[in-house]
């Protein structure tokens, strides 16, 4: 499995910065090793935690970009819904939240919530349309809102614990060098 060199120094001025940056700073250096592109051949080449947490990037990317209607129409809705990321990030929280916290669990039942409405409506929300059509889509799709909002409403806690989470795996994401 392909495990990109990081130097020390580096995530350690990320860490200083924020969790914010040090994400980032992971998820970059995870892309820049497979190219800038999660696909088939490129997760051939990473392991599972790799994998869900590129996913979760792309996920937060474009939910904050454009809601959940946004990541099913530019095709990652099979990617997040039909694989088990929404358990992983419900393992991940189980493994690092203290008692009384569950904003990953909560987070993977979010997720589970999306993936119900991606079974109703996924087809419509993924026929090639222009760029009028598209915006169109959030007023004949309004049970998305919820789900945006609520992951806009906590994404900042989302991807602090995933930080975390990563923080604790090191090892299983990145070679510090």
């Amino acid at each position: 499995m392909l495990l990109p060199s990081i130097s020390e120094s580096r995530i350690k001025a990320a860490a200083a910065d924020s969790m914010d940056t040090f994400f980032t700073v992971i998820t970059d250096t995870l892309f820049e090793a497979i190219g800038g592109e999660l696909t088939a051949d490129t997760m051939a080449k990473l392991n599972s935690e790799q994998i869900t947490l590129l996913g979760y990037r792309l996920l937060r990317d474009e939910v904050m970009d454009g809601g959940f209607i946004q990541l099913i129409h530019n095709g990652l809705g099979p990617f997040i819904f039909l694989n088990p990321f929404a358990k992983a990030m419900r393992l991940w929280g189980e493994d690092i939240e203290t008692e009384g916290t569950s904003v990953l669990h909560d987070f993977s039942k979010l997720i589970y919530k999306g993936r119900k409405l991606f079974e109703q409506y996924g087809t419509a929300l993924t026929v090639p349309c222009t760029d009028e059509e598209f915006m169109a889509l959030f007023e004949q799709y309004p049970d998305f809102d919820d789900l945006d909002d609520t992951f806009v409403e906590t994404e900042e806690d989302i991807t602090t614990l995933i930080a975390y989470y990563i923080d604790k795996h090191l090892d299983s994401f990145v070679v510090i060098s």
